[in-house]
């Protein structure tokens, strides 16, 4: 079985990206891993260059930020490196670069692509999800935040990144892909208050133009924490790759999980999610089969 890794990444460090635990974090599972670097305003291809692996290959590419449309770009990007591994893998393994794999998954993932491997009816590998929001203390438990994606596909070349490049269709289908038990461990929401403001101010040039930005963006210098409308307490364990980032965090954030701001329907929900395991309702861009 041969694996290959991909991600795509731009300014990295200007917006705080965890993208060389993220790159990191996969490698073990990968024989190579390729990296589409964009033209950065910052060392970012400095740092993805510095990461000491023969498995890592970068290709540098250029972002058409003239796209407004629901963050195609960032599709692109994800299939301008998907399109420049190596096609005798048998499986790639997509992260983006605020997204980290616990090295206590490893074992799972390597089993279910080795299970899985000779049964083409399976196209994807679908993952659990947790979003860290405020720190590194507390993850999103909400009905807003998706709870499963896409993160390893065939090396099928009809298979592309979808919309904003949370997940991938084949032939304009969703993918037929079976769960694993393993997490992904999202952190694009834990950064300090005023690079979360800076970056969210440069995400949203992404799906809208100026105008929009200009009318509908609140102006501010620093991220308004706070209003998120309800949070879990998080006591796993980080990824032994993000201990020292998150020993060099340098701001504060508190909440308590017991105020919950989301209406009366969304409770609602949420105690029928957490009765049945199942979310009414629920946007899916993949088909279960297993």
């Amino acid at each position: 079985m041969k694996v290959s890794g991909f991600t795509f990444v731009r300014n990295a460090v200007k917006f705080d990206y965890p993208v060389i635990e993220s790159i990191r974090s996969i490698l073990p599972l990968c024989d190579e891993l390729v990296v589409a670097v964009g033209k950065s305003d910052d060392t970012t291809r400095d740092e993805v260059g510095s990461v000491d692996s023969g498995k890592i290959r970068i290709i540098d590419t250029v972002w058409d930020d003239t796209l407004h449309e629901g963050g195609r770009v960032l599709a692109q990007e994800t299939d301008k490196a998907f399109d420049n591994i190596d096609p005798s893998s048998d499986w790639a393994f997509y992260i983006q670069a605020d997204e980290v794999i616990h090295e206590k998954y490893h074992e799972i993932i390597r089993k279910a692509m080795n299970d899985f491997l000779e049964d083409r009816h399976v196209e994807g590998l679908l993952f659990n999800f947790l979003h860290f929001y405020g720190s590194y203390d507390f993850t999103g438990d909400s009905l807003s935040w998706y709870r499963k994606e896409v993160r390893i596909i065939r090396n099928d070349h009809t298979i592309r990144s979808y919309r904003d490049a949370q997940g991938f269709r084949k032939n304009e289908k969703p993918l037929y892909v079976t769960p694993i038990d393993a997490f992904v461990y999202h952190y694009g929401w834990v950064k300090p208050p005023a690079l979360l403001q800076a970056k969210l101010e440069s995400f949203h040039k992404l799906w809208h133009d100026e105008q929009w930005i200009e009318q509908n963006l609140p102006k501010s210098e620093v991220f308004d924490y706070s209003s998120i409308d309800s949070l879990a307490k998080f006591v796993g364990t980080h990824p032994a790759l993000m201990q020292d980032r998150i020993a060099r965090k340098n701001w504060q954030f508190t909440f308590d999980p017991t105020l919950k701001k989301t209406s009366l329907k969304n409770r609602i929900l949420a105690f029928f999610e957490k009765l049945t395991g199942w979310r009414i309702g629920e946007y899916r861009n993949y088909r279960i089969i297993r």
